[in-house]
Formats: C-alpha cells, structure tokens, sequence
C-alpha cells in the first residue's frame, strides 16, 4: 500500500509486482471513477471476492455491484462472499469499463482494464484513474501513458 491511497499488487512472470487496484485516496469526490481494477478474466463472479475483501476495509460489507451486460460473461444475480450476499445487477447502459460498487454508506464506481491489456498500459490507467483530483472521462483514462517504473 502507498500512503495516500490503496493498491493491490501480484507477482508477475518475472518477480515484479502487476498493480491490479488503485484508489484515490479518501478525500473530495472528483472526477468521474475513484480508481481503477485489473482484473484477470471476465469471469466477474471469480473476481469479486477479491476486489470485494480489498473494498470492505474502505467502504464496509459491500451490498451491490453494477456492471455492463456485454462487457462480463455469463453473470448470475447474486453471489455469496463470506457468509454475505451480494445482488448483481447488468445493464447495457453502464459504461463497459466500469463497474459500481455499493456498500451502505458508500458507491465507488471503478475504471474496469481489460484484462488482456499490455502490463504498461495497465498500470498507466490504473495510476491515472487512482491519481488524486483526476477528472478525467473514462475512454481517456484507458489511453492514460504507461507509467516508467
């Protein structure tokens, strides 16, 4: 974790971290995401537990997440995590690279990566979406130069 917001890495092929979650850091809205998830599949309903025990430090017990219907696979309306349900909601109005995350006292919509995005170009959007004060809009966020280590 960094000090002025949150990130999760894994260990890539060659031992350097892969960021996969960058939020702003608390403060002010701003902008239209409060950060940005790599994840490793479309398979949403395999990749929310872990972006769900990472958002529940910030946010609380997450209730609900909203997606876009044509960007996931098959996706059912409800998932338990940990002993908790969780309502799944798809909408083809959504844009397709973001999903909304609810908790009872908060909503964090995240700017969503493909997952087949080049590692560079990933940690670009990721550091961008989660950079205090951005108010970028989406589709530049995803154009966002890749950050020199």
């Amino acid at each position: 974790m960094t000090s002025d917001s949150t990130t999760r890495s894994i260990p890539s092929i060659d031992g350097h971290p892969q960021l996969r979650l960058r939020l702003k850091p608390p403060g002010p809205v701003t902008g239209f995401v409060d950060g940005g998830w790599w994840p490793r599949s479309r398979d949403l309903p395999a990749e929310l537990p872990a972006l769900l025990a990472v958002l529940a430090v910030r946010m609380g017990p997450v209730e609900s997440v909203s997606y876009n219907l044509d960007a996931w696979g098959p996706t059912p309306r409800r998932i338990t995590i940990d002993g908790r349900l969780v309502r799944l909601a798809g909408y083809r109005s959504q844009n397709p690279a973001t999903v909304d995350v609810l908790s009872a006292a908060h909503l964090v919509t995240l700017l969503v990566v493909a997952p087949d995005a080049a590692p560079a170009s990933a940690h670009g959007a990721l550091m961008a979406a989660g950079h205090r004060g951005n108010t970028d809009r989406v589709d530049a966020l995803l154009l966002a130069e890749p950050v020199s280590a």
